[in-house]
C-alpha cells in the first residue's frame, strides 16, 4: 500500500503547481523574504503565481509556456547574500519535504544557479550605476 506522503518526483503541471504553491506559502510569512515579497507584489499574487507555474513548468517539464525576462523585475529589490541564501534555503527544504528524483534535483541546482546570478548581476548592477 502506497503512503499518501510518499515524495515523488516533478512530473507534471500539478507537481509544479504544489511546488510553487508551497514554496510562496513560506516566503509570504518568513521574517527575511516575506516583507519584501508582499510589498513588491501585494494584492497580485496569483499573477505571480501563474507565472511562477509557467517557468518552472517551462524549466522543468520543457513545455514552452513561459516567455519574458526574469531578472529586470528583481534587478531594484532590496536584496542581498542573506535574502538569496533564505530563498535557497526555502526552496531546498520545501522539494525535500516533498519530492525526490531527477527533476527534484535539477529544480534545486537550477534555484540554486538562478539565485547566484540574479545576486551577482544585482551587485554588478549596484556598483556600476
Amino acid at each position: 500500500m502506497e503512503k499518501a506522503d510518499q515524495k515523488h518526483d516533478i512530473l507534471t503541471l500539478d507537481d509544479v503547481k504544489l511546488l510553487v504553491n508551497t514554496f510562496y506559502d513560506k516566503v509570504k510569512v518568513d521574517p527575511i523574504l516575506g516583507g519584501i515579497f508582499n510589498g513588491v507584489i501585494q494584492d497580485r499574487w496569483p499573477e505571480h503565481l501563474d507565472k511562477m507555474y509557467r517557468f518552472w513548468q517551462s524549466i522543468l517539464l520543457e513545455e514552452n509556456t513561459y516567455n519574458g525576462r526574469p531578472f529586470p523585475p528583481h534587478m531594484n529589490l532590496p536584496v542581498g547574500k542573506e535574502h538569496f541564501d533564505q530563498w535557497l534555503i526555502l526552496f531546498f527544504d520545501n522539494i525535500d519535504s516533498q519530492f525526490e528524483g531527477e527533476k527534484a534535483h535539477e529544480a534545486k541546482w537550477r534555484a540554486y544557479k538562478i539565485a547566484q546570478t540574479f545576486h551577482s548581476k544585482i551587485e554588478y548592477f549596484r556598483q556600476n550605476s
